[in-house]
């Protein structure tokens, strides 16, 4: 999923000015020229398609007989798809030394737009967020966040052709991310569910459209997911997260519920620390995977109160940095998360992410019941 992570369109590409030199040596090496007018301009050269890439090819044919797919088919697909340049500049990871920030990040999704979009939304599908609620046991307010930092409420979700991306990633994934063989092998993973969903479902591969990274429709689900979680729940016999509004808040809530959501459960809770006892690395070594009991936690110097101290499960203390305190940044923030704060993250492996669907979430909320 998404991941989160925001949509950007391709970069462009900018003709050149050719001189007579230039337009002379290309011809040499057999480049094709156009000429634009008088002025020489040249156009892009066309896109790098991967029907000329052997292991795309070979994968193909692969895919086609494990999963008894039309090998003709499944090669016309992906040959058909476009390497894209932007896509793979875009998967990039973050230059090293960057700070998060926390408060930033937030004010990105808690604004007055996605705010007044989400309470129209809610107040448009009450009676599905409603049911969902009941059925799944997933609060309104968690459906409502996740769409919000998604895609808007289905006002953004990606203009790339899903099968472009996929393809792209899976065979031309950047080699200097740290990651790379391993989210190679994931993007073709994801290839595969994506050309068995859309012969599944009669749709044209190439059609599709979403994020740079695959992810398609208002819950910006991989194909992986689509196949997984989502569900029909306006009752039409057809999955649509695209067009079908009931159909993405039931979707949204099965997911989270397939991850271990807890009814009732708050996602976290304030913390404090008793500096004379506190253990902030050992603390912080399990990141956001709950891990201590309450009474380990407050050993660690992690002070809780309130409902907190009659939490029965384990406990994660969530590190929100927010900016370099060296260049004028404030302190990080910090809370005690619980189970159902790991499984927000399991939508986008973030803490960010997931206190900031929670919190946009609320937000609508406490606008919806006049707050």
């Amino acid at each position: 999923m998404t991941i989160l992570f925001r949509l950007s369109s391709p970069a462009r590409r900018v003709a050149s000015t050719a001189s007579a030199l230039l337009v002379a040596l290309c011809l040499q090496s057999g480049t094709a020229l156009a000429q634009n007018g008088d002025n020489g301009a040249t156009s892009p050269p066309p896109p790098f398609t991967y029907d000329q890439h052997e292991a795309a090819m070979a994968f193909a044919d692969d895919l086609a007989s494990r999963r008894n797919l039309d090998p003709a088919w499944v090669r016309q697909q992906i040959g058909a798809a476009q390497r894209l340049p932007a896509v793979i500049r875009l998967t990039q990871p973050a230059p090293t030394g960057t700070a998060k920030n926390w408060a930033a990040y937030r004010a990105r999704f808690i604004e007055p737009v996605r705010l007044q979009a989400g309470l129209q939304f809610w107040q448009t599908h009450r009676e599905a967020l409603e049911r969902a609620e009941r059925e799944f046991g997933v609060p309104a307010s968690l459906i409502v966040g996740v769409l919000g930092v998604e895609s808007l409420y289905g006002r953004y979700t990606g203009n790339f052709r899903v099968m472009d991306t996929l393809t792209t990633l899976a065979f031309d994934f950047p080699a200097s991310h740290p990651r790379a063989a391993a989210r190679a092998e994931f993007f073709r993973s994801e290839l595969e569910q994506y050309l068995s969903l859309t012969q599944r479902t009669g749709q044209d591969p190439l059609a599709l459209r979403g994020s740079y990274a695959g992810a398609m429709g208002w819950p910006q689900f991989m194909p992986s997911s689509w196949n997984k979680y989502a569900i029909d729940f306006d009752g039409d016999s057809r999955i649509d997260l695209i067009n079908s509004p009931a159909d993405v808040i039931g979707s949204v809530a099965n997911y989270f519920t397939h991850f271990g959501w807890q009814p009732g459960l708050p996602t976290h809770y304030p913390v404090a620390f008793d500096p004379a006892t506190l253990d902030l690395d050992a603390l912080l070594a399990p990141d956001i995977l709950p891990t201590f009991s309450p009474e380990h936690f407050s050993a660690q110097g992690a002070m809780l109160e309130g409902p907190a101290l009659q939490h029965n499960g384990k406990l994660a203390l969530i590190e929100l940095q927010n900016g370099d305190p060296a260049n004028g940044g404030a302190p990080p923030s910090y809370l005690a998360g619980t189970e159902n704060f790991y499984v927000v993250t399991r939508y986008n492996w973030s803490s960010y992410y997931a206190l900031a669907v929670i919190e946009l979430g609320q937000a609508v909320q406490a606008l919806v019941e006049g707050r």
